[in-house]
């Protein structure tokens, strides 16, 4: 067992069921995190037994989450709230149907003062079916632990 099977991927994220879209920590350094998250029926983004395209943006913000939580945990520091400042070039090849995978992986482009730039890449099976970059605020704020 690595060190991510190990991590409840909750403790990472400010969000609580029905909204979370991050169902493990996959990989996370200073440049990439990957995640996976299963589409399940009861999802509160599936729309018609597909994902939405905002249940896929969801997940994206949610792996950038997860990042800036594992990376909180892993100093010992309280896990704080980042916000989406801009969602830019994004692409859906397809939506993702129920019972699928995706596996989202975040590359870090630029990291100034509490602004974070990320290209965001999100496959099933092996298939880039969407990709984005995203520019994600840090705020000040702890995480609300419910």
């Amino acid at each position: 067992m690595n060190e991510f099977e190990k991590i409840d991927v909750r403790e990472l994220l400010p969000q609580r069921p029905p909204f979370v879209m991050v169902d493990r920590l996959e990989y996370s350094d200073h440049k990439v995190t990957k995640t996976a998250f299963k589409v399940r029926e009861d999802n509160i983004f599936n729309d018609g037994g597909y994902l939405s395209t905002a249940g896929i943006c969801e997940n994206i913000a949610q792996t950038c989450a997860a990042r800036l939580g594992y990376i909180s945990i892993s100093s010992g520091k309280p896990v704080r709230v980042g916000f989406i400042g801009a969602i830019s070039n994004m692409q859906i090849r397809r939506r993702p149907a129920t019972g699928d995978t995706l596996v989202t992986r975040i590359t870090v482009l630029q990291e100034v003062f509490n602004i974070t730039l990320v290209h965001a890449v999100v496959s099933v099976e092996n298939e880039t079916i969407a990709e984005t970059d995203l520019k994600i605020a840090l705020g000040n704020d702890e995480a609300q632990k419910q």
